[in-house]
C-alpha cells in the first residue's frame, strides 16, 4: 500500500504499536493508474470523501468521528475490499439512510468508485485506502457498526498461503466486537475451500449467530451480480453466502 506519491515532512519517530491481531498482509501488489477524468475527480473529492488508513510514516489513523465525516447520525456499514465498488454503489443507492465506508487497497478501484459516487450524487459513501483490519482495529470502536460486508475476498488457494486469508478467527472476533447487537456480518465467496474456512470460523465466534437471508436484519443483504460473479458462474463455481448476526446479551454462552 502506498501513499499516492505524496511527500511528508520528516518528524520525530514514535513506534507503531504491535498489531494485536497478527496476520500476514492479505492483499497483493498491483499497479494502480487512474484515467485523466478519474484523477480530476480524485483531486477534487478525495480530500472530502476519502482518507488513508495509515499516514506516510506508516502510523495508523486515529479513531474516526463518523458523524462528523458524514454530517449525520445513521446506521454504519463497513465494506472490506470493495474493488471497483459495483456492490457498494448499488447498495448505497438502495439504502440512502445507511452510511457506507468502503475500504480498498488499490487506488484504481477507489478511483472508479469515487467517480461513480460523484456521477450518482451520493452523500452516504466514504472511502478509505488501506487494510481493512487496520480500519477495524484503529479507526472504529466496539458496537459501532450495523454491518460488515466482505464480498469475494482473495482466497489465496495454495495451502501455504491460507494464513494470508482475511477471515481468520482473530479478524472475525474483531468484526464481532465492532458490530452492535443485531448487526450483520455478510460474506460471500466463490472458492469452495475458503467457504469451508469462513463457515468454520464464523460459526465458532461466540458473539455471532448464523442466520438465513429471510430473517429480519437492519440492512440490505441483497447484492447485485457483479461481472466477477457472473464469470465465476460461467466457470461453474458455486457462490456461497454467509450471514451472521451479533447475538443479544441474553444468548447463552457468549462472552461479555
Amino acid at each position: 500500500m502506498g501513499d499516492d506519491g505524496l511527500m511528508h515532512a520528516q518528524r520525530e519517530e514514535t513506534p507503531v504499536p504491535a498489531h494485536p491481531y497478527p496476520r500476514v498482509t492479505s492483499f497483493r501488489a498491483r499497479h494502480s493508474t487512474l484515467s485523466t477524468a478519474q484523477q480530476q475527480t480524485w483531486d477534487r473529492l478525495w480530500p472530502e470523501l476519502g482518507m488513508q488508513a495509515r499516514d506516510g510514516d506508516g502510523r495508523p489513523a486515529g479513531e474516526l468521528d463518523t458523524e462528523a465525516w458524514f454530517g449525520r447520525s445513521a446506521p454504519l456499514v463497513l465494506e472490506i475490499g470493495c474493488g471497483a465498488g459495483v456492490s457498494t454503489l448499488a447498495m448505497a443507492i438502495e439504502e440512502p439512510d445507511v452510511d457506507v465506508i468502503a475500504v480498498e487497497v488499490y487506488r484504481r478501484g477507489l478511483g472508479q468508485l469515487l467517480s461513480a459516487v460523484d456521477r450518482e450524487g451520493l452523500t452516504n459513501v466514504r472511502l478509505i485506502r488501506g487494510d481493512g483490519v487496520d480500519v477495524l482495529e484503529h479507526l472504529l470502536t466496539s458496537d459501532q457498526l450495523t454491518g460488515v460486508r466482505v464480498y469475494f475476498p482473495d482466497p489465496w488457494p495454495k495451502a501455504r498461503h491460507h494464513k494470508r486469508r482475511l477471515l481468520q478467527p482473530a479478524t472475525v472476533a474483531l468484526i464481532a466486537d465492532r458490530l452492535r447487537r443485531g448487526g450483520v456480518l455478510h460474506a460471500a465467496t466463490d472458492h469452495a475451500g475458503y467457504a469451508e474456512q469462513i463457515a468454520e470460523v464464523g460459526d465458532a465466534e461466540p458473539l455471532l449467530r448464523r442466520i438465513g437471508a429471510d430473517e429480519d436484519v437492519p440492512i440490505s443483504v441483497h447484492r447485485p451480480t457483479t461481472n466477477f460473479e457472473a464469470k465465476a458462474h460461467r466457470a461453474g463455481s458455486a457462490i456461497t453466502e454467509f450471514l451472521w448476526t451479533k447475538s443479544t446479551p441474553a444468548a447463552e454462552g457468549i462472552r461479555p
